[in-house]
């Protein structure tokens, strides 16, 4: 009997402990999508849960600024990408990237079908939206001595494009193409990144304090987040339902091209990716982003990239594509 009562004690006293799960708020970039699908899936399949974390993914938007709501205590980690954070250290903040999701950025142009690369856009009107112009354009201006002559707004309206075979866009990987073909338009579509645009694609970024002050959560959330990327790109269904469901706007066919588009640029397993794991970074590859801005005008040259990353929780992971 006596056995019997501690053997019940032990595990109402263990029970807690078991149940024990960290909260993480984690702020996505945008309205849910495939590209935010890994950290869909961790959620969808348990992921998270089996690493001890009660994770809410908390979608962005256009009038969201995530770096502002996680320095203000609003979400525990957000989605970013890294011009973004090392103009945050500029401006004095403390943001610092723990892991990608993509080894390249997503961003690049859609053109007609005469235009057979970015080096052959000379005498075309190039659509430009505003954040471009302080990310992309001064890299393709400079390496293929385009002027900003060529440059017209771009609104997100892709009648112009439409309407004029002298038009090239900026366009994202999944999104541009893809309405394109739905209106039987045909389009090429050239990803910056094959021709040297240095930045990573889809971070995880969290605080300075935060990496301090709570490792064990912040390498629990890395881990099962890419561990969520491998299991997306092998069976995307758990996921792709939590996605429609945040955001009803999303269709399968979406969600479907954007899947086919990341394994087909291999934006997750590429590069370090292929040898280190799923979501690796390097030094190497921040400060090429580094010398690129500082070279462009867009940040100051005294900026310590060095802060803007740490290799910490991706070094050892190895989540193998």
């Amino acid at each position: 009997m006596l056995r019997r009562i501690c053997a019940v004690l032990s595990l109402l006293l263990a029970a807690p402990l078991a149940l024990a799960q960290d909260k993480v708020t984690f702020l996505t970039s945008w309205y849910a999508q495939a590209e935010h699908g890994g950290f869909y899936q961790a959620l969808a399949t348990g992921l998270y849960k089996k690493h001890g974390l009660d994770v809410t993914l908390r979608m962005g938007g256009p009038q969201v600024n995530g770096m502002q709501l996680m320095m203000a205590g609003q979400a525990d980690m957000h989605m970013g990408y890294d011009f973004q954070v090392l103009k945050g250290l500029e401006s004095g903040l403390t943001p610092v990237t723990v892991a990608v999701s993509f080894q390249h950025d997503l961003q690049g142009l859609m053109t007609h079908p005469d235009v057979k690369s970015l080096g052959d856009l000379k005498g075309k009107t190039i659509l430009v939206a505003t954040a471009g112009r302080t990310s992309w354009w001064p890299w393709i201006k400079e390496k293929y001595g385009y002027s900003e002559e060529q440059v017209r707004p771009y609104t997100f309206n892709l009648q112009p494009f439409f309407a004029d075979k002298n038009v090239a866009q900026q366009a994202y990987l999944s999104s541009e193409p893809l309405q394109a073909e739905k209106a039987g338009v045909k389009a090429n579509f050239y990803l910056f990144a094959r021709d040297g645009f240095p930045p990573y694609g889809t971070t995880i970024v969290a605080t300075h304090r935060m990496v301090k002050e709570k490792p064990d959560v912040v390498q629990r959330f890395v881990r099962a987040s890419l561990e969520g990327w491998k299991s997306y790109m092998a069976n995307p269904g758990p996921a792709n339902e939590l996605i429609k469901k945040d955001n009803p706007n999303m269709k399968d066919d979406q969600l479907e091209y954007a899947l086919r588009k990341l394994k087909e640029h291999q934006l997750l397993t590429s590069g370090d990716a292929a040898k280190m794991g799923i979501g690796t970074m390097s030094d190497a590859r921040w400060k090429k982003t580094y010398d690129y801005m500082v070279s462009a005008g867009l940040l100051k040259a005294n900026v310590d990239y060095r802060q803007a990353f740490t290799l910490q929780f991706v070094k050892d992971l190895r989540v193998m594509p």
